[in-house]
Formats: structure tokens, sequence, C-alpha cells
């Protein structure tokens, strides 16, 4: 049975598929959770009780709005979307990826991103059967523009990716950088914003500017990562044929209900933001101060910091022993050797995580 099953998916499956490792999350149980930039911060009780109050009136047994009516509209004002330009939510930023690159995937259309940066963008372009053209960033992570306009005018993407911030780095592009981009694509340009919150700068007052640029955020990383809400903003035309392809009923009723309720409380979100930034600066400053080792300034909810003097291989176990989950860079390699990344936690959590590094150099 076993050889027959492995004949037929030799047959069967894509070698590109065949060669991929699916994406693998690692059990949290019992640890401080650090690797996966959540905010780590719930809602007072009373906003929790006024919550599952929202929620018992969500009629389970009715399909959800398909088009999200209600919630794209309270979208529309909070985010500052531009008049004149649509809005279309997917399951997280992954879903509205698969779409874009799904409605693109012409053969021999390719994606191109600056690389380290966020993975799914090139295990998407593989699930659609794309071709994906890394540029790799300068030593500072700024973009080395020469290879990337040289990149732009060899491969001719269908789709250029960028995380602004970006993601394991943390940093900012220089907008000047990122507008020279858009007007040299060929074809898109898609400015992922997931970390906005904590970025203060934005290219969403840029859209209809642009005719080839959308923006793309999600609410994950303020609080609300268990909904998995992911919101693309662009000019009509591109979100219609994107339409298409988006699977109906994409956002369930419960996701709808939530996100519009947390809307409702945006201050809350925002001063847990402030929180989060205020730890940031004061976890990177206590990084710096350690003996042997490098962290990089961030505009995001999450510091990157190398090894210098070891192996961050053994300082990642050392931190599991120590009851603390970060994020092992180091098999990446290149500009990632021997690089760790950590989540801004709460105080105490961000102490336990000081405490338990300086115990592991």
């Amino acid at each position: 049975m076993t050889d027959r099953i492995k004949n037929r998916i030799q047959e069967l499956v894509r070698p590109e598929i065949r060669a991929l490792k699916a994406y693998h999350v690692p059990d949290a149980t019992g640890l401080i959770k650090l690797d996966a930039m959540e905010n780590p911060y719930s809602w007072p009780e009373a906003v929790k009780r006024e919550w599952l109050d929202t929620l018992q009136q969500v009629a389970l047994n009715r399909y959800p709005d398909p088009d999200a009516r209600r919630l794209r509209d309270r979208l529309h004002a909070v985010l500052g979307v531009p008049p004149g330009m649509e809005l279309m939510l997917g399951n997280g930023s992954d879903e509205l990826i698969q779409i874009i690159l799904m409605a693109v995937a012409k053969p021999d259309a390719v994606v191109l991103a600056p690389t380290p940066t966020f993975a799914m963008y090139e295990m998407i372009a593989t699930f659609t059967g794309m071709k994906f053209a890394c540029v790799p960033l300068a030593p500072d992570f700024s973009f080395d523009m020469p290879a990337m306009l040289k990149a732009i005018e060899t491969h001719r993407p269908a789709v250029i990716f960028l995380a602004w911030p970006n993601n394991p780095t943390g940093n900012l592009f220089a907008r000047e950088d990122i507008v020279r981009v858009i007007e040299q694509a060929p074809g898109l340009v898609v400015l992922d914003e997931a970390y906005h919150a904590f970025a203060g700068e934005s290219f969403m007052d840029q859209l209809g500017r642009h005719d080839n640029l959308l923006v793309m955020r999600t609410l994950s990383k303020q609080g609300l990562a268990g909904l998995r809400l992911g919101v693309l903003a662009g000019p009509r035309p591109w979100l219609e044929e994107f339409n298409k392809v988006r699977l109906p009923y994409n956002i369930g009723v419960l996701t709808q209900a939530s996100a519009e309720f947390a809307l409702a409380h945006l201050a809350l979100l925002d001063e847990q933001a402030r929180q989060i930034q205020a730890e940031r600066d004061r976890l990177f400053n206590s990084l710096n101060a350690l003996e042997g080792i490098q962290a990089w300034p961030s505009r995001t909810n999450f510091i990157l910091f190398r090894v210098e003097q070891g192996d961050a291989d053994r300082v990642f176990e050392g931190l599991r022993q120590h009851g603390v989950l970060i994020k092992n860079l180091n098999s990446t390699g290149g500009m990632l050797r021997n690089c760790l990344r950590v989540t801004v936690g709460t105080p105490a959590e961000n102490d336990s995580f000081l405490r338990a590094l300086e115990a592991c150099l």
C-alpha cells in the first residue's frame, strides 16, 4: 500500500511541490511565546464580556455576507483608504497573496521580492506554478537599487512584493526607493504593510496615484491574529479581477462580527500598539547592552539580532530550556547566519527573555 501511494504521488504531485516542506509552526505549550509577532495583550474582562454578548447575536446557521460589506465600509474609514479605492478581504494576508498570484499566474510569469523577506511570497509563487526571483538586500538591509532595477528589467515581473516594514529585518525601506520601484515595475507592486501599527508610515494615501500599486494590511499584529483577517486596498479594476478568484464566504460570520467589534474599540488597539513600541525600544537597548549581541533597529513589533560570539542554534535551544520560544533564522544562512528574531512581549515576558538570553551566552 505504501509503495503504491508513493508511486501515485510521484505521478500526480508536481515535483516542485514534492520538494517543499510544509510551513512549520512549533508547539509553544508551556513556553513564553515570542516567535510569531503576536500582540501579547488580551482585552480587559469588561470588553471581553461585551464581545461575547455581540457574538451571541450572530446567526451561525446562516452563511456570512459574502462581501462583508459592513466590515469593509468600516475598514475603509479606519484605514484611511482614499476615495474611489476598493477593499477586498482575505483569510489573513496569506490568502490575499494567493489570490493575487492565482490571477496572474501565466506560463513563465515571475514574482520578484528583495530577500530576506516574508517566506510566503516564494512559497505561494511555487504553489501557483510561478517563478520566484529574489534580489538580496544590501548589508544594512536597504535596497540594492542597481540590482533591483536590473532584476526588474531582466525578469519583467508580474508582481513585486515589498514588505514595508520588512520581515524579518524590521526596517523600512527608503520611501524614494519604493517609489522608484513602483515607477519602473511593468506589473503590480504590492506593499505589504502588516506592521503598519508600529511603523507610523504608509503608502495607503498613494493609492490611485500609481495604477499598479496595491496596499495590503492585516489585523493580526494588533491583537486579532486568531481572526485571520487580511485587507487588500487598491483600484477597483484590479480588485474586480481578484474577486473572481476569491472563494465565496471566505470571511466567516464570527470573524466579521469580531472585527467590527474590535474596530469599535480602536483606541484600545492603538494604546496596546503604543505599549509594544515602548517595550520594543527598551528591549532593543537591553539587547545591544549585552556583550556578543548585535540588534538592529526595528519599526515593527519584533527585533532581529545576531549572536556574534557563539552559535545561534545553541542559544535558541538554551532559551527553550529556559521556557522561552523565539524564531531561529540561522538555517536561512547568508546575512541571517547566527540570527534570531524575538517578538516584543509584555514587560514581564521581555525581562524573562533577557535573563534567559544572558544565561545562554
